[in-house]
């Protein structure tokens, strides 16, 4: 990948942010592994480093380790026996074991890369990612989702400074995790629309070349659909590219509201009300990719079926969303909406704007047929009954899933324009 090509195109960007990233090295090729070291090596990555991987990634990455030893690393360890989700225990558990490192690899892709990003950033270590699966678009991200008193909130992480992928590795990964890749990215249509939106109500900053950026990325991977679930090497390495350039565009906004919007928080609300019960909550894209389904399809039936508002001041009824959230949730929750995110909305501006916003469903969005068809070709599930939501979580999800981020949303609109977003599920 050019990444100085990508960094000159953003030269004198028009929306007056400098724009940068760290990352130095991005190399994804057939037969990688055994050149891992040589090209850590003469990329400069510190000799004495801490290796972070699950067992089934190191299963899969096998020689990675031997290839570092071969040209001259000191190796650390920490394998875990199955990373599932990324929680502030798991960071310090890697903190823990920094002090006499200089760098950390993290050997793997989700869970593993996010704990070690936060961990580096934590720590002011160098950090590289070896990925053994296009599960997830948060590769080249300086933002990263942790579990904390359960609940789900983005951490300021380190940038890889080099990202490795082997493509004989990335076609071999299952299908569920390169299918949870694909829904990840199918994810960025509603993130670009909630960020256009905000950018239309509050003036929040939005930059169109990062926009077009994350959606070069997106187009990549649906381009490909239908490769997805073969063992394509092609296809998995234009998938990582992709999956890379929205990470990419995360960190050149500051932001990851090139990646995402309401989508990921209800899926972050499903994932958090499963964790505070104890209950595994499926991978991250997979329920992100079932999100964007029913989130994309909201959205083009409320343009469809709401021609013109009268918003009024939020009317929430805080000890109603309160009682959504479980008890370990609450001083966080109320954190992020002290003060809320609508205070900045001025009903008229709203009602002003609506056409405007029917507008942009219509050119931002896939129409619910075209999303149904890619996800379909790219083995990716599209119902909440796949990720095992029941009827009343889905419900719940929907209706106060937008109370977890200080961030204007069009579904965290909804009471304002006195709509009950049930009512447009169909």
């Amino acid at each position: 990948m050019d990444l100085k090509k990508i960094l000159h195109t953003l030269e004198n960007c028009p929306c007056g942010k400098k724009h940068t990233f760290d990352t130095e090295v991005v190399e994804i090729e057939s037969g990688l592994t055994p050149k891992t070291g040589k090209i850590l090596a003469d990329a400069g990555f510190p000799k004495k480093v801490l290796v972070v991987s699950d067992d089934n990634a190191m299963k899969a990455a096998d020689g990675v380790l031997e290839s570092l030893v071969s040209a001259g690393f000191d190796l650390k360890k920490l394998v875990y026996s199955n990373m599932m989700y990324a929680k502030i225990e798991q960071v310090r558990e890697v903190e823990a074991l920094c002090a006499d490192v200089d760098g950390i690899i993290a050997v793997g892709t989700g869970s593993i890369n996010d704990i070690c990003r936060v961990a580096s950033f934590k720590q002011g270590k160098k950090f590289c990612i070896f990925a053994t699966a296009p599960s997830m678009d948060g590769f080249a991200s300086d933002t990263a989702p942790i579990i904390e008193n359960n609940f789900k909130n983005s951490f300021k992480a380190e940038q890889p400074s080099i990202i490795l992928a082997d493509t004989k590795i990335l076609a071999k990964a299952p299908l569920e995790l390169k299918a949870a890749g694909f829904g990840d990215m199918v994810a960025k249509y509603i993130g670009i629309f909630d960020w256009r939106l905000a950018n239309l109500l509050i003036d929040e900053y939005y930059c169109p070349a990062v926009a077009d950026l994350t959606m070069q990325g997106v187009q990549k991977v649906v381009d490909l659909a239908d490769k997805v679930s073969g063992e394509d090497e092609e296809a998995a390495g234009s998938i990582m590219e992709g999956l890379i350039l929205s990470g990419l565009g995360m960190k050149l906004a500051q932001s990851s509201r090139p990646a995402s919007g309401a989508e990921h928080v209800v899926s972050h609300y499903w994932e958090c009300y499963k964790l505070a019960r104890g209950i595994w909550p499926e991978f991250h894209g997979k329920k992100v990719g079932v999100a964007t389904v029913l989130i994309n399809r909201i959205y083009h039936n409320i343009a469809d079926r709401v021609l013109d508002i009268d918003p009024i001041a939020d009317p929430t009824d805080w000890d109603e969303v309160k009682a959504a959230f479980d008890a370990s949730q609450i001083d966080e929750l109320m954190k992020l909406n002290t003060p809320t995110i609508t205070d900045k909305v001025d009903p008229a501006r709203l009602k002003k704007i609506w056409p405007e916003v029917r507008k942009l469903v219509y050119e931002v969005l896939p129409t619910d047929e075209a999303l149904m068809k890619m996800m379909k070709a790219a083995g990716a599930v599209t119902e909440p009954e796949d990720v095992h939501i029941s009827p009343e979580l889905l419900e719940k999800g929907l209706k106060y899933h937008s109370y977890m981020r200080y961030r204007i949303l069009l579904t965290r609109l909804l009471p304002m324009m006195k709509l009950d977003i049930m009512d447009f599920v169909k």
